[in-house]
């Protein structure tokens, strides 16, 4: 393996790790400090903060209970991206000194993690939360930069690993 090979390589599995620590922090985040976040939550899922003529609030949803409910799954989902992008990481990790098609393989994980992280803060946050919930007409509690942040990283560094930029060129025939 070059030099050049090996630092390719080495760098998609940091910047993979990096995504499965960020998610990792974010979980963390939402269970060591749940007052915040669940106060987020409430108030995007209530509408209550939404431009106060607006005719969108008849989809708010203020029961509890259900409020609660699409919290913990917001905290799992977020628990699963974590574990997708550190299996990602290990899995290529494991085979840094592999052959290119294994080596390609181990990276397969690491497109869980990214349909994963995507769902959330795209289809989850942007979708639902900023269209649906018309997160993005309040002041307060819109977290639709940060979403958009989190979500083009994590498609960055998937477009990224799946470069085919890893491994000597396969030698099944040389074409003339």
């Amino acid at each position: 393996m070059t030099i050049g090979i090996a630092a390719v390589r080495l760098s998609k599995i940091v910047m993979t790790g990096g995504l499965a620590l960020f998610a990792f922090l974010v979980t963390l985040g939402n269970i060591t400090d749940p007052a915040s976040n669940w106060a987020f939550v409430q108030h995007v899922l209530a509408m209550d903060t939404v431009f106060p003529d607006s005719t969108l609030t008849w989809r708010a949803i203020t029961d509890p209970t259900v409020q609660l409910a699409a919290y913990v799954a917001i905290i799992l989902a977020e628990a699963l991206t974590c574990l997708a992008f550190a299996a990602a990481t290990w899995a290529m990790a494991a085979k840094f000194r592999a052959t290119k098609a294994e080596f390609q393989r181990a990276k397969s994980l690491t497109a869980i993690g990214v349909l994963l992280g995507f769902g959330l803060w795209f289809i989850g946050f942007m979708g639902i939360g900023g269209e649906w919930f018309a997160m993005w007409q309040s002041a307060i509690w819109n977290g639709q930069t940060a979403a958009f942040q989190f979500y083009v990283t994590i498609l960055g560094v998937g477009i990224y690993v799946f470069l085919d930029t890893d491994g000597e060129p396969e030698t099944a025939g040389t074409p003339r």
